[in-house]
């Protein structure tokens, strides 16, 4: 596909100036694909993958309908996790940041009520929220959309999936019928066909192809004989490739949980991420994962799905995803940004039709190597270069990056280049350090003060 200018697009000037100091240039194939039917007001369904400009897409859309002027609730977007409303709700403002006085409100479960309706009280132009917590509000009168003239579904089928269908009907009947609606999805059950007949008018369809270029990511495929020989090959994979971050997939969360546990066992630094993990551990475990402390991500399609991961080196399928497209989506996660990634497939003999099917799917033939020798399983699993720092203060108390760094790096025991991540959250923050200098870390920050105070911290060594 041409690649396409921004500049081609009817867009405010305001909005175009931004879009260029932020460095995009040319529109990814969903945006060019997706753009100008919202811009042109119509109902689009749009099928693209994590990471593929989706969010530019509907959020310039969203910024260049709005009427600020307006202080009332224009646009609502519905989101199937906090995590993923959060990051919409900062591209929102970062895309907007040139229009004066915009206010974008999240609303989520696992935070507080009461502040929520305070907030909708004084008002705001966008929400960005999680189906349950949004229906939570509509029931109790502290939200009413009478006025929202737009309304986005992102990750729509991870919504279904997680059980929202009920809480989407109940806020689409509280919509003006006059409305647009969005709708993205990574793939299109039939469940998400019946919504967009429901709900949608004279619809838009759009699908950006996923093509994974064999130059960034290699594909490999083994075959086990049964699950003892399937952990056992999943570690040795690990030990041969020694990969610093890796996403592995499992197909139900009770074995996702128990790949982990399995990994741990062995001296790797693994989490899992699954339905039954609660929100604190939840986001923990992607913090310990994006800063280095933990090397094995173990998740389910569901629970990875809309997360920011980047950089990921190696994704490896424990098992083949029961839906042939959802393949493409997992390896997707590595060799982004034209860097090298590695893909690597378990299968069985009860599993073998499968591994046809998904030849034919990517139009291609994947050959099936060895497992690598037994004798890796002697080596030690290799440690996560960095250990994380849980300081009880955020942005409540005004803590900032900067004041963690520089009380780190004051009278040169640590340099800058050993302090990793920082992650400023409400009332709590996450600093990466040194594997070797965690103590020293953990001693300084405990004995100095931060914003003139003294605050509680201890090193994170395991999730639970």
């Amino acid at each position: 596909m041409t690649q396409l200018a921004f500049s081609s697009l009817k867009l405010d000037a305001d909005l175009l100036t931004n879009i260029d100091s932020l460095g995009y240039q040319t529109m990814t194939p969903i945006q060019s694909l997706c753009l100008p039917h919202i811009l042109a007001g119509k109902d689009v369904m749009a099928q693209g993958k994590t990471g593929s400009g989706k969010t530019a897409a509907f959020s310039l859309g969203l910024l260049q309908k709005l009427d600020v002027k307006r202080f009332t609730l224009q646009s609502l977007v519905l989101c199937p996790t906090r995590e993923l409303a959060e990051q919409v709700a900062q591209e929102i403002r970062k895309l907007g940041r040139t229009i004066h006085n915009i206010k974008v409100l999240t609303l989520c479960g696992g935070t507080p009520f009461g502040p929520q309706k305070l907030s909708l009280e004084h008002g705001c132009h966008i929400i960005v929220g999680t189906p349950g917590r949004i229906e939570d509000h509509l029931s109790r009168g502290t939200l009413r959309l009478d006025n929202v003239n737009l309304l986005i579904l992102d990750e729509a089928d991870r919504m279904l999936d997680m059980g929202f269908e009920p809480a989407i009907d109940t806020i689409m009947a509280a919509l003006p019928s006059k409305r647009q609606t969005l709708l993205f999805s990574a793939t299109f059950p039939a469940t998400i066909q019946a919504i967009a007949q429901r709900q949608m008018r004279e619809l838009v369809r759009v699908e950006a192809k996923e093509v994974h270029d064999d130059s960034t990511i290699e594909q490999h495929l083994f075959e086990v004989a049964d699950e003892h020989q399937r952990i056992e090959a999943l570690r040795l994979l690990l030990l041969k490739y020694t990969p610093k971050s890796t996403v592995v997939f499992c197909n139900t969360k009770v074995e996702t949980q128990a790949v982990a546990d399995e990994l741990n066992a062995h001296g790797f630094k693994a989490i899992a991420i699954h339905g039954d993990l609660e929100q604190r551990d939840r986001e923990l475990a992607l913090v310990l994962f994006a800063n280095e402390s933990a090397s094995v991500l173990v998740a389910t399609d569901v629970a990875a799905r809309g997360l920011d991961i980047d950089s990921v080196e190696a994704v490896i399928n424990y098992h083949i995803a029961h839906e042939l497209e959802v393949h493409t989506h997992r390896i997707g996660r590595t060799g982004r940004g034209g860097s090298k990634g590695i893909a690597c497939t378990l299968y069985s003999v009860k599993e073998a039709s499968r591994v046809v099917r998904l030849e034919e799917y990517l139009g291609r033939s994947i050959n099936v190597e060895p497992l690598p020798s037994q004798d890796l399983l002697q080596k030690t699993a290799p440690a996560p270069a960095m250990m994380t720092l849980q300081i009880a203060a955020g942005k409540k108390q005004k803590l900032r990056p900067g004041d963690i760094l520089g009380a780190l790096t004051a009278g040169q025991q640590l340099s800058a280049q050993q302090v990793g991540k920082i992650q400023i959250g409400n009332t709590v923050s996450y600093v990466a350090v040194c594997a070797k200098m965690a103590k020293v870390a953990l001693e300084k920050l405990s004995n100095d003060k931060l914003k003139g105070r003294h605050f509680k911290v201890r090193l994170i060594k395991r999730l639970k």
